[in-house]
């Protein structure tokens, strides 16, 4: 009954979304950089979006909302609960996470539970736990709510997750601008950043696109190094490790004869 009904909002979102289709409203974007290089001295960044509304027509009765979602790349994750034993902290349940962001930011030009319906929110998968996809059955226990609570706890308190309301500014409902900062700790990779225009809680206009995330210089050829030529980057960590070893050493030999 609960899938029926949602069912029916879906598509009375989507006959109210062509209806106001007359509107004509697309977004124009416009990015500070599209291209974020990674390199020894990374320590984060900060990207302006900024962007106009095109329309053919008169600015319609009701006000604009813009959301900003800045999404990394994805994978499986798995979130570990700890348990006290015997007076020590250990691994205990464990659910595996199918696919979660590496860093997710959403920006809003007002609050979220004000001006995005659930079923917008359902269809675009806009707020961060949306977009942490579905779980799997490892854990042994029902309440997997729980894991995906720290998993967004954890990823906020090292600013891999961001929710920024109020943090759009809208100038006569034409004009909006956004910074949102990305963190020291990114991961390579296409970022997706997708921006909508609402009007009553509903989707109106939508765009998407992307922006490079890589590693250059010498961080490039290491990360290659190790993900293409494993025995080649062992050995030359080892290497690596003897000289700096046998250099240490030789150091304070100097150090104490003299």
């Amino acid at each position: 009954m609960k899938q029926l009904a949602l069912l029916l909002s879906l598509i009375v979102s989507t006959l109210w979304s062509a209806n106001t289709a007359q509107a004509d409203e697309e977004i124009v974007l416009g990015l500070s950089q599209d291209k974020v290089a990674i390199t020894a001295q990374f320590d984060g960044s900060d990207i302006l979006i900024f962007g106009a509304v095109k329309r053919e027509t008169a600015i319609p009765d009701s006000d604009l909302d813009v959301i900003i979602a800045i999404e990394g790349p994805t994978g499986p994750v798995t979130v570990r609960r700890k348990e006290k034993k015997f007076g020590i902290w250990i691994n205990g349940a464990a659910l595996e996470v199918n696919k979660a962001p590496a860093f997710y930011a959403v920006a809003s030009s007002a609050p979220l539970g004000q001006i995005l319906r659930r079923i917008e929110n359902e269809r675009y998968a806009i707020t961060i736990d949306r977009a942490i996809q579905s779980v799997s059955a490892t854990v042994q226990f029902g309440n997997t709510q729980a894991f995906t609570g720290a998993l967004m706890r954890i990823q906020a308190e090292n600013g891999s997750y961001q929710l920024l309301e109020n943090a759009v500014e809208v100038d006569q409902q034409t004009l909006f601008r956004s910074s949102i900062s990305l963190p020291s700790n990114l991961t390579e990779g296409d970022y997706s950043a997708r921006i909508f225009l609402l009007r009553g809680g509903h989707v109106v206009a939508d765009l998407e696109t992307v922006i490079d995330v890589r590693k250059v210089g010498l961080e490039r050829f290491l990360y290659n190094l190790a993900h293409e030529q494993a025995p080649i980057y062992g050995l030359l960590s080892i290497f690596i490790a003897i000289v700096a070893g046998w250099g240490a050493s030789a150091l304070f030999r100097l150090i104490r004869e003299g």
